[in-house]
């Protein structure tokens, strides 16, 4: 089984929303997870309601710092913002290293209707980047 973690600042909604996706469309392939540089310590509820729209239950989750990881062997490194991969521990195990900046739809302003227009749209973009990686390197 391969292993990835994917690294944000705060863990809490693009770095869920893609360890969720990685176990979804891993289809048992790959075992996920997620971690922050400084973790928020808790995962946004929206991002809970727009990954469960798409049939994806991160609701167990929990916001982790990437200390917990420092000893753990990883195929794969994802980083989801800037500032995470700017202050990326390095993984010297890694098969591969890979930069997907997203946008945070935590920033998003306006009522909880208006904000979950946000996380969708950045929880599409996180669903199409990682199907679009998987059938890459496994054609």
């Amino acid at each position: 089984m391969k292993r990835v973690l994917v690294l944000c600042t705060g863990n809490s909604c693009r770095s869920q929303m893609a360890e969720g996706f990685f176990r979804h469309l891993g289809e048992g392939e790959w075992e996920a997870h997620s971690a922050g540089s400084k973790p928020s310590g808790y995962v946004h509820p929206l991002a809970i309601s727009a990954m469960s729209e798409a049939g994806v239950d991160i609701s167990g989750g929990r916001s982790k710092s990437v200390d917990e990881f420092a000893e753990d062997r990883f195929d794969l490194v994802v980083t989801v913002c800037d500032h995470a991969n700017e202050s990326c521990p390095f993984f010297p195990d890694a098969i591969d290293r890979q930069h997907w900046p997203f946008d945070d739809p935590a920033d998003a302003t306006g009522p909880d209707a208006e904000k979950l227009v946000e996380f969708r749209r950045v929880r599409d973009e996180i669903r199409g980047k990682i199907a679009g990686y998987l059938a890459a390197i496994d054609p």
